[in-house]
C-alpha cells in the first residue's frame, strides 16, 4: 500500500479511558474534593487494558487508520503513548486536550472530531461518554458507545464540570 493510499483510508477514532484502558483502580482520586487530577492521570500507566476495546481497535486497523481522541491533558502524552504501545494497540495519532482546556469533553472532542473529518472520512467514533456520543451523533458521526467498562460516575461528572484537567 502506498503512502497516498494509506492517507485515504477512513478513520476509526477511539477514546482511551474506559474504552481501551480500565480506570477503575484510579477512580478514588476523583472522589476527593478537590479532585486530584495529577494523581488520577499519574496512575494511568498501571491501567489494565479492556480486552473488548483493544480487540475492536486492532480489528479496525484492517480497514481504517486508527487514531485516538482522549480527554487526557497534553502533559500526559508520553505516559499515554507508552501505554498504547505496551498494550499492542495500532499506531496512530493521539489527539489530546490542551493542558489549560477546561471545557466539557463533549465540546472538546466534537471540535477535534469535526476538524479531522474535514479532510478524511471518519467511519466510527468509539467512546464511553454518553454525552460525547450524543454530540457526535447529532453532528452526523457514526458512534459506538463503549459500554464494556465498569461505570465511573466520578469521572463522568468531572469530565462535564471540570473538563478532566484541573490541577
Amino acid at each position: 500500500m502506498t503512502e497516498t493510499t494509506a492517507h485515504r483510508r477512513p478513520l476509526a477514532v477511539f477514546d482511551i479511558d474506559n474504552t481501551l484502558a480500565d480506570t477503575g483502580h484510579r477512580q478514588h482520586f476523583l472522589e476527593r474534593r478537590p479532585r486530584d487530577w495529577d494523581g488520577f492521570f499519574g496512575a494511568a500507566p498501571a491501567d489494565p487494558p479492556l480486552a473488548r476495546g483493544v480487540a475492536l481497535a486492532v480489528e479496525s486497523a484492517a480497514d481504517c487508520e486508527v487514531v485516538y481522541l482522549t480527554g487526557r491533558p497534553e502533559r500526559w502524552r508520553a505516559d499515554t503513548t507508552d501505554w498504547l504501545d505496551r498494550h499492542g494497540l495500532p499506531e496512530g495519532r493521539v489527539w489530546m486536550r490542551g493542558d489549560r482546556d477546561r471545557r466539557p469533553a463533549r465540546q472538546t472532542k466534537l471540535e477535534v472530531l469535526q476538524r479531522i473529518a474535514r479532510g478524511r472520512e471518519v467511519r466510527v467514533l468509539v467512546d464511553d461518554d454518553q454525552l460525547v456520543c450524543q454530540a457526535a451523533r447529532a453532528a452526523g458521526f457514526t458512534v459506538l458507545l463503549a459500554d464494556w467498562a465498569a461505570p465511573a460516575p466520578e469521572l463522568k461528572s468531572a469530565q462535564e464540570s471540570e473538563g478532566g484537567s484541573r490541577t
